[in-house]
């Protein structure tokens, strides 16, 4: 067993035995993590309102959302796909957002949230769940396929994606040590 300590800014805790790193110390304020969240928040919103491209088919425009997107591949008759690409491209990161802001927003006042423990348990499974990249690279790849026939724009849905990309990256560092010690902070206060 190993006993945490505080670390410096930068500093690694390593295994005695193995020398495998065990902790790293890259401490996030609390207002940083929240920022994170929220604005990720705003752009799933937008990701999800607005469309993410714009195509000239036949003389017509056409629009698609991402549920668009996922209807299609319903249509196309891969149900099972459609419904792993609802869940890894708007459920699992609303989720994981959602979950994020119900945990930061009490910590910032100084609260432990109610189920605080199982929250973070969760939190800590659905981590590698969230694939909106994944998605991402493959709107971009079908774009540059399709504009050999048809006319593509980017839609604002679709950068709104890239910063939501960016927002779940980031979501994804978080250390969840931290979310623990602010826990340990708002109980001993």
């Amino acid at each position: 067993m190993h006993q945490r300590v505080a670390l410096a800014h930068g500093d690694s805790l390593y295994c005695r035995r193995c020398g495998a790193e065990l902790y790293r110390e890259r401490h996030l304020s609390i207002d940083a993590m929240l920022a994170v969240t929220l604005s990720g928040l705003v752009m799933f919103l937008i990701a999800n309102v607005f469309p993410v491209l714009k195509m000239q088919l036949g003389g017509a425009w056409e629009t698609v959302t991402l549920w668009d997107a996922i209807f299609a591949t319903y249509d196309a008759g891969t149900g099972f796909i459609s419904v792993l690409a609802a869940l890894c491209l708007f459920f699992l990161p609303l989720s994981q957002i959602l979950l994020f802001s119900y945990i930061l927003l009490p910590l910032r006042a100084g609260q432990v949230p109610p189920g605080f423990r199982p929250l973070m348990h969760i939190a800590r499974h659905m981590r590698p769940w969230s694939m909106v990249e994944v998605f991402l690279v493959g709107i971009l790849v079908a774009a540059v396929k399709l504009t050999a026939d048809s006319q593509i724009t980017p839609g604002v849905g679709l950068w709104a994606l890239a910063v939501l990309t960016i927002n779940l990256t980031l979501l994804r560092l978080f250390d969840l040590h931290d979310l623990w010690d602010y826990a340990e902070q708002a109980q001993a206060a």
